[in-house]
């Protein structure tokens, strides 16, 4: 038993099992950091299709943005998980945002959806028509982001 022990030790100041721990930890690490971009940009991806998909039903009418290839595939995907910009429409529990890149995305209201006007929390029912928002939430199978915040913020100075 004693003798299995110091095998043990000796094994571990080995500078070679030592090196190979190194690379055997880098190398998880690096793969832990390429399944995080594939987690992410496979789930921008989805929402991206689930828009698409789901235009007609929550814009009432079948149209596409017209894609813009300067700035990469990437740039033709929305943002699945959030919106900034002027509220255009309340249909409560749902509203429609014009996010900064000119694209209406339908904003699904929860009951645990917490709603800030700069730092007051405020009802559901006080957001109006060109409020200026920040909104951060999930995306849905319909192609919706579920709220899960809501900030009502002064609009900034060069969208004035």
């Amino acid at each position: 038993m004693q003798k299995t022990i110091e095998e043990i030790k000796k094994a571990f100041e080995s500078k070679i099992l030592v090196k190979i721990l190194y690379v055997v930890g880098i190398v998880l690490i690096a793969m832990l950091i390429f399944s995080a971009g594939i987690v992410v940009g496979f789930r921008k991806a989805s929402f991206g299709n689930s828009w698409g998909e789901h235009y007609k039903d929550n814009f009432g009418m079948r149209a596409f943005p017209r894609p813009d290839f300067r700035g990469g595939m990437m740039n033709n995907f929305p943002n699945a998980n959030g919106a900034i910009g002027e509220i255009i429409k309340i249909e409560l529990p749902t509203i429609i945002v014009r996010d900064k890149d000119n694209i209406e995305k339908v904003i699904l209201i929860k009951d645990d959806t917490r709603i800030e006007k700069v730092r007051d929390e405020i009802k559901t029912t006080d957001l109006k028509i060109s409020d200026f928002v920040v909104i951060i939430g999930t995306p849905n199978a319909q192609g919706q982001i579920e709220a899960k915040f809501i900030r009502i913020m002064p609009a900034p100075e060069f969208l004035k």
